[in-house]
């Protein structure tokens, strides 16, 4: 069991992937508590601010202080993390060789998505709460703008790649931070070399495989494809 973050880190840099929010889900979690559990043997804890114990702390520092592992909604709809030597298998998984656009004509984003991915794409990194404006969505609904994005992240077509808090009239931060997206392109800063579809989501499989010899097909199958 973990202890600390640099635990966590080198346990999932070992592992290539993870749930997030403290449940493996029939898959696997470096931290496979959540913060209504206090098991014996770690100081881990969720929600107590402490950047060494806290997994909560931990999905922001490995943005800001790493670049080989990326964090966003991307197992089950919820978080997860995703390695640098794991990524391109889940790209290749999940985006099946197509672009982004030709992912938009084959009728698998949706307009709404489309709208918030060339937004971000041509501002490089936005922060959430200015989603709307830059994406001219401020008669949608907020349900539907987080649907897409978690669409876009779970297409592997939009990463989070850190927190800003907004800014009054005299440039001072203020409020809770938001999240901020970018495209999978601008958080990695190159292009992988990506397996073929088929053999990307075998390899994924054997190695929950290895991780969980008891997880169920159907769990892996969604996992793998989202």
């Amino acid at each position: 069991m973990v202890q600390n973050y640099e635990d966590f880190c080198a346990e999932l840099l070992k592992s290539g992937f993870s749930l997030g929010g403290g449940s493996d889900k029939g898959i696997y979690a470096v931290v496979p508590f959540d913060w209504t559990q206090q098991p014996e043997g770690t100081a881990v804890r969720w929600h107590t601010g402490e950047p060494d114990t806290d997994p909560w702390e931990w999905r922001m520092r490995v943005l800001e202080e790493r670049s080989d592992i990326a964090y966003a909604k991307v197992f089950f709809r919820g978080s997860g993390y995703i390695t640098e030597e794991w990524y391109p298998y889940f790209l290749a998984a999940r985006r099946k060789g197509m672009t982004f656009d030709e992912a938009w004509e084959a009728g698998l984003v949706s307009d709404i998505a489309r709208r918030i991915y060339r937004a971000v794409e041509e501002n490089g990194r936005v922060a959430m709460h200015e989603i709307k404006q830059l994406a001219g969505l401020s008669g949608e609904s907020s349900a539907h703008i987080e649907k897409a994005m978690t669409d876009l992240q779970m297409g592997m077509f939009l990463t989070i790649c850190g927190r800003q808090q907004k800014l009054d009239k005299f440039g001072q931060a203020y409020g809770w931070s938001s999240t901020v997206f970018c495209t999978v392109e601008e958080f990695w800063g190159k292009s992988f070399d990506i397996p073929e579809p088929e053999a990307a989501a075998e390899k994924i499989r054997s190695r929950v495989l290895q991780l969980d010899p008891a997880a169920q097909e159907r769990k892996i199958k969604k996992f793998i494809f989202g």
